[in-house]
């Protein structure tokens, strides 16, 4: 039972950046907009995490992560949204960009010790007292604040995409722009709230790798977990749930990885390190022609003159 409770309690915290940056993909895409730079989003999270806890302490590194994460937004949208460039072309142009600006600013920043840093973080579990319940507790309980506030925000975003006027308008900007502005609905506000709530969700999970896993700032050090948020987003069905399921399921093929590098040294780590970019090509593979999204994702909108 205690393999089982460490290597699920591995596998849900494995999934914990992945799964920040999935939520806030599917809620870009609920809008209409292809979120290509949750990479960039997540790891400029990184870089505002280590900035401000080296400053600050943890908490301002908490609140420096999701301001980054609001600039990294606030720029895509400006390029999908206001000037209606190609939003995959924008994506990557993004990620580029924060990986290069993050690289930079880290030598200056850090003075060239960002990998040798220790720096403090969010650690001490919320509910200690429960860390003891069989399967669940070292899986739940026992774990970072940051972990246990995931579950919070995918019922606050779903609630919100569901149960509010807001929400409505959001999913109706992504199926029927048109017709969406047609009654009332500002389809550029919208989709703009959406890159970017989208931006901050993906940098809270750059922050969770920062404060809560690695406590120091490497260059490109999210390494393509974005692109596995992305393929989250998809094989969920753009579900906010859907989405949250798939990256505990790339999370399980990760901590399967780190498992099989310990059991089988004489191995090339290589090997193993691929197996959860193998599990999300085989996934988007298997859903190839049964996914459709929604209807006006990637559809930049001009309001007609009248």
């Amino acid at each position: 039972m205690m393999a089982l409770d460490e290597f699920t309690a591995t596998a849900l915290r494995l999934s914990v950046p992945v799964a920040y940056a999935a939520l806030g993909g599917a809620v870009a895409e609920r809008a209409g907009v292809y979120h290509v730079a949750l990479e960039g989003a997540m790891l400029a999270g990184c870089f505002g995490a280590a900035l401000g806890a080296f400053h600050g302490g943890a908490m301002v590194g908490l609140l420096a992560g999701m301001l980054a994460g609001v600039l990294v937004g606030a720029l895509l949208a400006a390029m999908t949204v206001s000037l209606r460039l190609p939003q995959i072309v924008c994506g990557i142009s993004v990620n580029l960009l924060v990986i290069g600006l993050t690289a930079y600013l880290s030598r200056i920043a850090f003075s060239g010790q960002a990998n040798t840093l220790h720096l403090p973080g969010l650690v001490d579990p919320w509910f200690p007292a429960l860390a003891g319940v069989p399967l669940l507790g070292p899986a739940f309980f026992a774990q970072p604040p940051l972990m246990t506030a995931l579950p919070v925000l995918a019922v606050a975003l779903w609630w919100w995409l569901h149960r509010t006027h807001a929400g409505l308008a959001l999913r109706a900007v992504g199926e029927a722009p048109r017709c969406a502005d047609a009654n009332g609905i500002d389809v550029q506000r919208t989709r703009w709230m959406a890159v970017v709530v989208a931006s901050v969700c993906a940098s809270l999970g750059g922050c969770f790798i920062v404060l809560s896993q690695v406590f120091l700032f490497s260059e490109h050090m999210t390494a393509g977990k974005g692109f596995i948020a992305l393929a989250a987003v998809i094989l969920g069905r753009w579900s906010l749930w859907g989405a949250l399921l798939a990256a505990v399921f790339f999370g399980g093929f990760d901590a399967l990885q780190l498992k099989l590098q310990f059991s089988q040294p004489g191995l090339p780590y290589q090997l193993f390190v691929a197996l959860p970019y193998m599990a999300a090509l085989l996934a988007l593979v298997g859903l190839m022609g049964r996914s459709s999204p929604p209807h006006a994702v990637g559809q930049p909108y001009q309001r007609s003159t009248r």
